[in-house]
C-alpha cells in the first residue's frame, strides 16, 4: 500500500527487492558464523566458560537482577506514562503561564542526558543533605527522561485528531478536563501505540544505565561474574546470557502491546460505545445547528 514516503512496488521493483533481501541475509549470515567462529576459536564456549551458571547462587543472583530490572521498568515506566500524560495536558492548556511551565519542564528533562540525572539524582543529592538509594535514582531518572518524551508523543497524538471531536464535546457541556480526559487522551493512547510501546523498551533499555551508580540489575550482575577470576573471567558467556533475557523482555513487551491493541480492535463493545457517542455528538450539534 502506498503512502507519502513509499510507493508501492511493481514487478520489477519486487523482484530487486527480493534479491538484495536474499544477498542480505546471506551476508548477515555469513558476519554471525565469523562472530561465532571468532568465539569458538577463543575458547569462549568451553565447559570452563559456563560453569559458572550451573551454580545455585549465582542462579537466584540472576533471577534477583532480572527481578530488579523488572522493578525498575515498572515502576519508571507507570510514572513516566502519568508525567507524560500530565504535562502534555499542560503544554496543551488555554493558561499560557501552564503552557509555559510545562514546556519548561519538558524541554529540560528532555535535554539532559538520563545518565547525568541519575548521578544528580544519587552522588548529587547528599551534597545538600538529600540521602536517595540507587532504586529511587534510576527510576527517577526514567521517569523525567522518558516522561518529558512521551509529553511530546501524547501532545503530537492529541493534535493528531479531529478538532470536531473536541467542539462537539464542548457543545455537549463538558468542561476541558472531561474532554481531555475521556475524549481526546484514550484516543490518543490508541493511536500513538506503537510509538508508546518503542519508548518503553527504549526504558527497559535504559534501566542498564542503573550498574554506573551500584543498582543491582541485569548488566552490574554481568560486570560482576564476568570478572570474575574463579570462573576464567566469562565476560563474553554473561554478556550473551544477559543479552538473550533482555531481547527476550522486549519481545514480550512487544508482543503483550500488540496483544492488547489487536483485543481492542476485536472489542464489538468499544466499536459501539464508539460509534454511540459519534452519534450522539452529531445529533447534538445537527439539533443545535438547526436551533440556530
Amino acid at each position: 500500500m502506498s503512502n507519502i514516503l513509499f510507493d508501492a512496488p511493481g514487478p520489477r521493483a519486487r523482484f530487486r527487492h527480493r534479491i538484495l533481501a536474499v544477498l542480505g541475509g546471506i551476508a548477515l549470515a555469513g558476519i554471525i558464523v565469523y562472530i561465532g567462529w571468532r568465539f569458538y576459536d577463543s575458547g569462549q564456549f568451553t565447559a570452563r566458560k559456563w560453569e559458572w551458571i550451573q551454580y545455585t547462587q549465582i542462579q537466584e543472583d540472576l533471577i534477583e537482577a532480572v527481578l530488579a530490572t523488572l522493578q525498575a521498568f515498572a515502576l519508571g515506566a507507570l510514572l513516566a506514562l502519568v508525567f507524560g500524560a500530565i504535562f502534555a495536558a499542560g503544554r496543551l492548556s488555554e493558561h499560557k503561564p501552564v503552557r509555559m511551565v510545562s514546556g519548561f519542564v519538558v524541554e529540560l528533562f528532555r535535554a539532559i542526558p538520563l545518565l547525568i540525572l541519575m548521578f544528580l539524582f544519587y552522588y548529587g543529592l547528599p551534597t545538600v543533605g538529600v540521602s536517595m538509594s540507587p532504586y529511587m535514582a534510576v527510576v527517577l531518572g526514567l521517569m523525567l527522561y522518558n516522561g518529558s518524551v512521551l509529553a511530546e508523543v501524547f501532545r503530537a497524538g492529541i493534535q493528531a485528531l479531529p478538532r470536531g471531536q473536541a467542539e462537539a464535546a464542548y457543545a455537549l457541556g463538558m468542561r476541558k478536563t472531561q474532554v481531555m480526559v475521556l475524549i481526546l487522551l484514550p484516543q490518543a493512547l490508541r493511536s500513538m501505540m506503537p510509538t508508546i510501546i518503542s519508548q518503553l523498551v527504549v526504558l527497559l533499555k535504559d534501566t542498564a544505565l542503573g550498574f554506573l551508580i551500584t543498582y543491582e540489575e541485569l548488566l552490574r550482575f554481568a560486570q560482576r561474574i564476568g570478572g570474575d577470576g574463579l570462573f576464567s573471567r566469562p565476560f563474553v558467556p554473561t554478556a550473551m546470557v544477559v543479552a538473550a533475557i533482555y531481547i527476550g523482555l522486549c519481545l514480550l513487551l512487544t508482543w503483550f502491546a500488540n496483544y492488547l491493541q489487536k483485543r481492542e480492535r476485536r472489542s464489538k463493545k468499544h466499536i459501539d460505545l464508539e460509534d454511540g457517542r459519534v452519534r450522539d455528538l452529531e445529533a447534538t450539534l445537527a439539533g443545535q445547528t438547526g436551533g440556530k
